[in-house]
């Protein structure tokens, strides 16, 4: 019977994950879209991303506490709610054409997305076994993935398409649907789980004489946040920045890329329906990341979560090395092909650090996902990079960093 509560209760979690997936990554196609609209360098362009990850900074801690206060349960009901009021908010933000309003918009949607980070993660972690909690936890990603190869299709079809030639306010109006749609299906999907049955998992003590306040004492714990802070910002610097590298230094030298822009002698207009087919092969990223996080789940069987981590770092900081070299169809598989070693970064780091914690398990998963502000700082600084004399191409070298720490934890930092 057991077995059979918490199989339904993964289903309705996978759910979850896969519908903050969409949310999260419709980023993908919106950074270009506003880059465009307002004519932003990229830097200002990488001000999405730090709307969007700097709610987990601000929001995190007071979701654990909220948590601790009306349980999982509620909590994702109410990170669904706050999610559908944030995309609907993009519907004034495209009437009066407003950058600013389009980053309040975003901040909203992700603190909705935030709150469920938060619940979601320790949740999935502590439904069933615990030594199969990064196995569930590779399986719950997964399904995250598949969410993120369908949404830069679904948004290059319904955003991005068609922007070539029109008007400021005309392209602005592009987003006004789709986030009116996608706002209607969240408010719909938090009705169903407010008259769902789920299990409340309630936090155990699994190590005796931790005390509320040492939180900041668990050193595997505190290391891991840096961890996730530099995993997070790596994987968003990648997938923010290859529709804009793919559209500005990859197909404008393709001889194949030319037919796009047949008739289109204005360089914007260009630029424009690079993006739209750019937008098509960001999937390959994230389907790199949808295959890694399924097949990591069967992997962890024959190896250890820490090594497997090391492994899969030494495999991205030689990637990303090649691609520094190389330009054209190598550099672009190249770095697509990062998605699939780092995918299986997240849950491991995550079920690393929340080991043993016991009765502060809540609280060290809101520190881990305040640590996803690492997707609010290092695309930016990226940004800076990219419009410096290094170059977009050179800018990608700033990942490499992030994943020599990633290897090390893997290899040593995990300790207790």
């Amino acid at each position: 019977m057991a077995n059979q509560k918490y199989g339904a209760s993964m289903f309705y979690m996978l759910l979850l994950f896969f519908t903050w997936g969409f949310l999260t990554e419709l980023d993908g196609a919106l950074i270009p879209y506003l880059k465009g609209l307002f004519e932003l360098d990229d830097f200002e362009a990488q001000l999405v991303q730090f709307a969007f990850f700097i709610a987990f900074f601000c929001v995190s801690l007071p979701s654990s506490w909220l948590l601790n206060r009306i349980g999982y349960h509620k909590g994702i009901i109410i990170g669904l709610l706050i999610m559908a009021i944030g995309s609907w908010l993009f519907y004034p933000a495209a009437a009066i054409v407003s950058y600013p309003l389009f980053l309040a918009a975003i901040f909203v949607l992700a603190s909705g997305v935030t709150l469920l980070q938060v619940a979601a993660n320790p949740y999935v972690a502590r439904l069933g076994e615990p030594d199969k909690a990064s196995s569930r936890l590779n399986l719950a990603q997964g399904f995250n993935s598949i969410s993120k190869v369908i949404a830069p299709l679904a948004g290059s079809y319904f955003i991005l398409r068609g922007l070539a030639g029109l008007s400021p306010d005309e392209q602005a109006k592009a987003v006004q649907f789709p986030y009116l749609v996608l706002g209607g299906l969240l408010f719909i999907l938090a009705i169903i789980f407010k008259f769902l049955k789920l299990p409340e998992v309630v936090q155990t003590s699994e190590v005796s004489g931790k005390d509320e306040g040492s939180i900041l004492k668990q050193p595997h714990l505190m290391k891991g946040a840096v961890a996730i802070f530099l995993y997070v910002g790596a994987e968003v610097t990648i997938a923010s920045f290859l529709v804009i590298f793919l559209s500005r230094n990859i197909f404008p030298d393709l001889p194949e890329f030319q037919e796009y822009i047949v008739g289109l002698a204005n360089e914007k207009d260009q630029i424009a329906r690079f993006t739209e087919i750019g937008a098509r092969y960001l999937p390959f990223y994230w389907g790199g990341l949808m295959i890694g996080r399924l097949s990591g789940s069967y992997i962890l069987r024959f190896i250890s979560s820490q090594k497997l981590l090391t492994v899969v770092s030494l495999i991205c900081i030689g990637l990303i090395l090649i691609f520094s070299v190389s330009d054209g169809y190598l550099a672009m598989w190249t770095l697509i092909s990062t998605g699939l070693f780092l995918s299986v970064m997240w849950s491991n780091i995550f079920t690393l650090a929340i080991a043993d914690l016991g009765p502060l398990t809540s609280r060290g998963s809101g520190l881990l996902v305040t640590a996803i502000v690492g997707g609010a700082i290092i695309p930016p600084l990226q940004g800076l990079i990219s419009i410096s004399s290094f170059g977009r191409h050179n800018s990608f070298l700033i990942t490499i960093i992030c994943f020599i720490y990633i290897a090390w934890y893997g290899w040593k930092g995990y300790k207790h």
